[in-house]
């Protein structure tokens, strides 16, 4: 087989193999530093994930409000009054002006897949002798729950929405010592009221929500809040997630409502997740660096321990150049081999803290992403990381005078 490998090649491989110990020793170096690389960035990525999941698939991706109502100053005739202090009104529930006609304008835009318009207020529900303020959320099942994902999050009965339903977060359900199939008597500021049968009670991950949001069905809601055929909000997903923000500025440039994207509305874990990510790629750049001083620095001493094999191969017309190859060679084949053992290393630590770690509930922590793109990056990277930390070495290797070099 050697002798159909090229002459590099083969000195390359033979200077590793005689030297296994400091072979041994920087490969487990690079190997190392690979698997932290591997797992912190498979971890980050799968805690993004989660993050992301949970928060798309409980909240609207954009969701359209109708605008704020302003104070403005009285007039008369062509003077303003002047006025010491205005004051914001106070908001009352409106409904966006035309919605049907937004509605139908957001269809049609091909970045956005669904539009759920809905009706959302504040409430008294009533149990017995026991009280709580609640968010009413009016909507359609069919399309709103293709943008909230309420079924994935029920705890007990069913997603049932019809004009004498409603669902209940599970600490609401606490506090007023309900259980599906009873009855609730909602009441709102309107003086309008409805007795409300439970019939499904949903964990949305917070205790804040899970205490004060309920969702019935539209025309419920419409009745309840005195919006007879308006709608508060209209709610939207988007094909690209991540362009939420821009489609948002977009959309109230050009119609007269507010557009609040999910990214804005999670600003916080943005500013975290960028956070983490600047954390990793510093991590990352050191680790790079230390594998590359690792890689050099043996690379170096095993030119001075060969540096007679150096100059007889030099005076026996080995060139310069092969010379140069021969340790560039032997960088690249060292980050090659650290890169995979590192990579088996830092999957196997993935998997195990994945069954090891655990959120209060049971559940998983963060879902297992084992990325091939992530592996064959690693690789790429230890080896070119390799190939460059053996430049010095392999330059003053390829520039040692044969006559020198042979007589020590």
């Amino acid at each position: 087989m050697n002798r159909w490998m090229p002459f590099e090649w083969i000195a390359a491989i033979r200077f590793l193999k005689e030297g296994r110990l400091q072979t041994m020793f920087i490969v487990s170096g690079i190997a190392i530093g690979v698997a932290v690389i591997v797992f912190m960035s498979a971890m980050l990525a799968g805690l993004q994930a989660n993050f992301i999941k949970r928060v798309l698939t409980s909240q609207p991706q954009i969701q359209l409000l109708a605008p704020d109502e302003v104070a403005r100053p009285l007039r008369r005739g062509a003077k303003e009054v002047d006025a010491s202090i205005i004051q914001r009104p106070t908001q009352r529930i409106l409904s966006i002006d035309q919605w049907p006609k937004i509605r139908d304008q957001m269809l049609a835009m091909p970045e956005v897949t669904v539009v759920s318009p809905t009706v959302s207020g504040s409430a008294l529900a009533v149990r017995g002798e026991a009280s709580r303020a609640i968010t009413i959320t009016g909507m359609d099942p069919v399309v709103y729950f293709k943008i909230v994902r309420l079924p994935d999050y029920i705890v007990a009965g069913e997603a049932r929405v019809t004009s004498d339903d409603i669902i209940v977060g599970t600490e609401l359900a606490k506090d007023l010592g309900a259980s599906v199939g009873d009855k609730l008597n909602v009441e709102a500021a309107s003086s309008a009221s409805r007795v409300l049968t439970i019939t499904g009670i949903v964990d949305l991950g917070s205790k804040g929500a899970n205490s004060r949001n309920t969702y019935v069905a539209l025309r419920t809601a419409q009745s309840l809040l005195n919006l007879i055929g308006g709608v508060t909000t209209i709610d939207l997903t988007v094909q690209d997630i991540y362009a939420a923000e821009t489609l948002a500025q977009e959309i109230q440039a050009s119609i007269p409502v507010e557009a609040d994207s999910w990214i804005k509305t999670n600003a916080q874990f943005f500013t975290a997740v960028h956070a983490q990510q600047t954390t990793n790629t510093l991590i990352r750049v050191f680790v790079g660096l230390s594998v590359a001083f690792g890689i050099a620095a043996v690379l170096a001493v095993s030119v001075i321990q060969r540096s007679k094999d150096i100059g007889i191969l030099r005076a026996m017309g080995t060139s310069r150049g092969q010379i140069l190859r021969v340790f560039l060679i032997q960088g690249g084949l060292l980050g090659l081999l650290g890169s995979v053992f590192g990579s088996a290393m830092g999957a196997a630590a993935l998997v195990f803290w994945h069954n090891y770690a655990r959120q209060v509930d049971g559940s998983e922590l963060f879902p297992l992403i084992l990325d091939r793109a992530l592996f064959i990056a690693s690789a790429v990277l230890a080896t070119v990381t390799g190939v460059a930390a053996a430049i010095t070495p392999a330059l003053r290797a390829a520039n040692l005078d044969p006559v020198v070099a042979i007589r020590g």
